[in-house]
C-alpha cells in the first residue's frame, strides 16, 4: 500500500524545508504554515493578479531558481513568536520577530548574505533591492501558482532520477508538501481519480513542470544536478516534470507520515 513517508512545509518562500510528522490541510487547498513569508523585489512588493487571485511570481523576489545559494541558509520559523531565524552552518546570522524593526533587520543580513555570494549580481539589476520581506507569518500565499494546491511526489520518482545522476538527488530538491512510497516511479503523473491521503480527499491537478530550482544542491547550493534536461532526454518528457498538483474535494484536515494512499 502506498503511504506518506515525509512531509514538508517552507515557511519562508525559496529557503529551507521544515520536517513535519504531520501537515493541517485549509479548506482553500494550502498548507497551513506554507510559504507564508517571502523576500520580494522592491519594485514587486504588492501582488499580481491572475485568475482573480493574488499572484507572486517567484521571478520577481529570492528563489532558489534564480538564487541557488540560498540552499546553504537554514531557516527556522516559530509560528507562535513569529521570529525567524537564519544560519549559515552553525552560525547563527540573525534571529529577529516580524516586526517592522525585526523585519529591518532580517532582510538587511540576508541582503548581504546574497550580495556576498555567487549570486551577487542578480540582486544588483534594476528595482531589485532594498529587498521587502512581506506576510503576515501566519497566512499560507507564497506558492508558486496562485491558487496554491498541495503538492506530492513519489520517492520512486525521486530515486529514478538519482540512479540517473551522478549528483545525489533526494525529496528536498522537489519542495513537495508529501512524499509517499510504495508505489511505482511517475505514477503520480498518471493519478486521474480521487485521491484519498490520511483522512483528506483530493482530485488530482496538473503535473508540476519543473524549474532550475531543482538544480540546486540542497546544501551546498551548487547546480550540480542536470534535472530538467534528464526528465526529457533520459525520460522522454515533453515539459520536466515531477509530482502531482492536489486539491482537497470538500474541506481540509491532517496529513500525517505513515498514512496510507488510496489512488482510484
Amino acid at each position: 500500500m502506498p503511504h506518506v513517508v515525509a512531509l514538508f512545509r517552507h515557511p519562508v518562500k525559496g529557503f529551507t524545508p521544515e520536517t513535519r510528522d504531520e501537515l493541517e490541510v485549509q479548506e482553500d487547498g494550502r498548507i497551513a504554515g506554507d510559504r507564508v513569508l517571502a523576500f520580494r523585489f522592491a519594485d514587486a512588493a504588492r501582488p499580481e493578479e491572475r485568475d482573480g487571485l493574488d499572484y507572486w511570481p517567484k521571478s520577481k523576489g529570492l528563489a532558489l531558481q534564480d538564487f541557488p545559494s540560498l540552499a546553504r541558509l537554514s531557516v527556522a520559523y516559530d509560528d507562535a513568536e513569529r521570529r525567524v531565524r537564519v544560519a549559515l552552518g552553525s552560525e547563527v546570522l540573525v534571529e529577529a520577530g516580524i516586526d517592522e524593526p525585526g523585519r529591518r533587520l532580517v532582510v538587511d543580513t540576508v541582503t548581504q548574505y546574497v550580495l556576498s555570494s555567487p549570486d551577487a549580481a542578480r540582486l544588483h539589476a534594476p528595482g531589485r533591492l532594498p529587498l521587502v520581506l512581506v506576510g503576515d507569518g501566519v497566512t499560507s500565499r507564497f506558492q508558486d501558482r496562485a491558487r496554491g494546491f498541495v503538492s506530492v511526489h513519489t520517492r520512486e520518482s525521486a530515486e529514478a532520477l538519482d540512479a540517473a545522476l551522478p549528483a545525489s538527488v533526494d525529496d528536498r530538491r522537489f519542495r513537495s508538501n508529501v512524499v509517499i512510497a510504495g508505489a511505482a516511479a511517475w505514477s503520480e503523473l498518471d493519478w486521474s481519480g480521487p485521491v484519498r491521503i490520511g483522512d483528506v480527499l483530493f482530485a488530482p491537478q496538473g503535473p508540476i513542470v519543473r524549474c532550475l530550482a531543482t538544480h540546486a544542491n540542497p546544501d551546498t547550493g551548487e547546480r550540480d544536478a542536470p534535472i530538467l534536461t534528464t526528465l526529457t532526454r533520459r525520460f522522454g518528457q515533453q515539459q520536466p516534470s515531477l509530482g502531482r498538483l492536489l486539491l482537497p474535494v470538500s474541506g481540509g484536515g491532517r496529513i500525517r507520515v505513515g498514512d496510507d494512499v488510496r489512488v482510484d
